[in-house]
């Protein structure tokens, strides 16, 4: 058994490097992968173009779902961390917002990333807001079971 949620998946998203993220548009739904980091508030960031589905879903419906789960085989134990909050295009990104920091540090990136971002057809910048944690774990817990992290920072 789990006794620490936030601690668990403070570790697990760690290890992680992309998210499966879920827009929807005229009840519709998409979901897609994005390379992602986050910050001590768990605030998740990722780089796109505003000419994707998903960008141009979070422009009419900032509400969102997603995972994050590393793969993994039949014999294996699953684990798995899900949430739901809104996404945001962020303006104007500088090399001291949270956005630009948490995704260079993981990533290895430059300040040419924000350079990129002010081009028309450039990978814009998205924050996550999360508004719930979920954590799915069959690891630690006999049997397996689904955990909550309500998380409104």
């Amino acid at each position: 058994m789990i006794t620490d949620v936030e601690k668990t998946i403070r570790d697990y998203i760690d290890q992680v490097i992309h998210l499966s993220l879920a827009t929807s548009s005229n009840d519709k739904p998409w979901v897609c992968e994005v390379h992602y980091a986050y910050d001590q508030d768990l605030n998740l960031y990722f780089r796109s173009l505003e000419s994707t589905r998903h960008s141009q879903e979070i422009a009419q419906n900032p509400n969102i779902a997603g995972n994050i789960v590393e793969p993994h085989g039949l014999k294996d134990k699953p684990r798995g961390v899900y949430f739901e909050g809104k996404a945001e295009l962020l303006a104007d990104v500088q090399t001291s917002d949270l956005a630009y920091i948490a995704l260079s540090d993981r990533f290895n990136l430059g300040e040419e990333i924000l350079a990129e971002a002010k081009n028309q057809d450039g990978h814009r910048f998205y924050r996550i807001k999360v508004s719930k944690f979920y954590l799915f774990d069959s690891r630690e817990s006999k049997p397996s079971q689904k955990y909550e992290l309500p998380w409104a920072k």
